[in-house]
């Protein structure tokens, strides 16, 4: 049977009007069905989403509509349609600028065709862990209602000679064939550079074939990589990327807005944010609002939607200790102590500095 997600995914698109993401989840929930051995079932749904999208039929005719992986693409794609956008994201404004033009150039390829120019549709993500990397591939499918097939590095490498590099080709034919984001998350293990002590034979054929597969590819899909240590990444993979964005650890204003986003609905007017944003220093993203939500939880247990500095500040030191970077100054004392802790990440701004081993 059709998941929850999915069913949601076909009332919503339904209500809005979408009628191409319609037809993309109907064809996929047939194509579901149809593996099961549902066929009466699966012929139903697709008969349905055909006579739903006669008036359109035009716009679609060059791609194929999306079905959930099956077959040998079954064990080394995942496919869903993601309903966050860019606006959910919390980045710095250059980096939120950079994916909303990215959106901007796909939806007017045509325009940029006609004067000989293409959207950029290969881009690279790098940057310590929980900073909004997978998040981000997740918005752009979102704004553009584009399936997002992530690649599972686990089914694709294989210890057999030869096969890594055929399970790769069946991906860039999905790419080639059935429009989405492809989402190859923490690429550096099909893309550590040539050479490397550590490097066998089989690993510069998956990473020559890797590089032949970009080449050859011409759309109309977008394939976004992701790593969190690119300076071990081959030199040739980052020149086949027309895109590469830094991501970093948050600032204290990209702190404070992750913890009042995630805190909607608690009072938090009395929190000190100098205090709680000073602690924050050296977590991630996802560690901020792993903690908003630890505080949130502890109130409600509590009985009480007050929000306390001391709460949040005992949140954030728990994640840090997770984390392993050691107890920080309490955020409630002065300011003027704060020279004496190092800084483990600069204030996010357009010189993105590049992550070192040790955010690992």
């Amino acid at each position: 049977m059709a998941s929850a997600q999915q069913l949601i995914g076909l009332v919503k698109s339904h209500a809005e009007g979408d009628e191409e993401r319609f037809f993309d989840l109907a064809m996929q929930l047939a194509a579901a069905e149809d593996q099961r051995g549902h066929t009466r079932l699966a012929e139903q749904l697709r008969q349905w989403a055909e006579a739903s999208s006669v008036p359109r039929q035009s716009s679609i005719a060059k791609l194929t509509p999306l079905a959930a992986p099956r077959g040998d693409l079954a064990g080394i794609l995942g496919a869903r349609y993601p309903a966050s956008t860019i606006s959910d994201l919390i980045l710095p404004d250059h980096l939120s600028e950079e994916l909303r033009h990215i959106v901007v150039e796909t939806r007017k390829r045509d325009l940029l065709e006609k004067k000989g120019l293409h959207p950029r549709r290969r881009l690279l993500f790098s940057g310590p862990p929980g900073t909004g990397k997978t998040l981000s591939a997740e918005a752009l499918a979102g704004e553009l209602k584009f399936p997002l097939f992530t690649v599972l590095l686990h089914g694709l490498i294989t210890k057999f000679m030869g096969e890594t590099a055929q399970k790769l080709r069946l991906i860039f034919d999905a790419i080639r064939t059935t429009r989405g984001v492809y989402l190859f998350d923490e690429i550096d293990a099909l893309a550590a550079s040539r050479g490397n002590e550590n490097d066998v034979g089989e690993a510069r054929r998956i990473l020559n074939s890797f590089l032949q597969f970009l080449d050859e590819d011409t759309g109309p899909s977008i394939v976004v990589a992701t790593t969190n240590i690119p300076e071990i990444l081959d030199r040739a993979i980052l020149r086949r990327f027309e895109l590469v964005l830094p991501y970093e650890l948050p600032s204290r204003e990209a702190v404070q807005k992750a913890m009042r986003r995630r805190l909607v609905g608690f009072n938090v007017d009395g929190v000190d944010w100098d205090a709680v944003s000073s602690v924050a220093e050296g977590l991630s993203t996802a560690d901020v609002v792993a903690a908003g939500e630890d505080a949130g939880r502890r109130a409600v247990l509590s009985s009480t939607d007050n929000i306390l500095t001391d709460t949040l500040v005992a949140s954030m030191e728990r994640r840090r200790s997770l984390q392993g970077l050691g107890t920080s100054l309490n955020g409630t004392k002065s300011p003027s102590s704060d020279h004496k802790r190092p800084r483990t990440s600069s204030r996010v701004s357009g010189q993105g500095r590049r992550p070192s081993k040790s955010t690992e």
